[in-house]
Formats: C-alpha cells, sequence, structure tokens
C-alpha cells in the first residue's frame, strides 16, 4: 500500500508516524492491513507522509469560462456511446 510504502522510504515506524500525527499506531497498523480509516486520520496521515497538494490536484475542477469569448473556445464534450 502506498502509506506503508511511503512511510517506510521516510524512515518513519508506525510509532513515529503516530506521534507526529496523533493518529494511533493500531489504526495506522490496520489501515495498513485494511484500508480502513476515517477520512479525517487520512487527511492527517497523508498530510505527514505526503503533500497534500497531490491529493487537491485529484478534487480540482477544471477552470471555468469567465467570458463568452472563452464559452465559444471551448472544445466540445466527446459524446460516450452505449
Amino acid at each position: 500500500m502506498f502509506c506503508k510504502k511511503t512511510r517506510k522510504k521516510k524512515g518513519y515506524s508506525t510509532k513515529a508516524l503516530s506521534d507526529k500525527t496523533g493518529v494511533p499506531d493500531s489504526t495506522i497498523r490496520k489501515f495498513e492491513k485494511t484500508g480502513d480509516i476515517s477520512f479525517r486520520q487520512f487527511l492527517m496521515l497523508y498530510a505527514e507522509i505526503a503533500k497534500l497538494t497531490e491529493l487537491q490536484k485529484l478534487t480540482q475542477q477544471p477552470d471555468t469560462p469567465k467570458n463568452l469569448d472563452e464559452v465559444l473556445n471551448l472544445k466540445p464534450a466527446v459524446n460516450r456511446y452505449r
């Protein structure tokens, strides 16, 4: 899993990561084995072992047009057929 691999790459034990994030080390171990964790705790871990900017990139919306010229210059969406 990403969390365990990144944690080890950074040289953190589960106890050290727990101390830095406030997430119990038992929760970290459970997350690494099962993937089960609260969203709040996930963000606390992710903020320490990775960059939150990477997570933000996943949730960014494309820029919306600001004027009529930008709307007219938009490429049409590809229609998918079933």
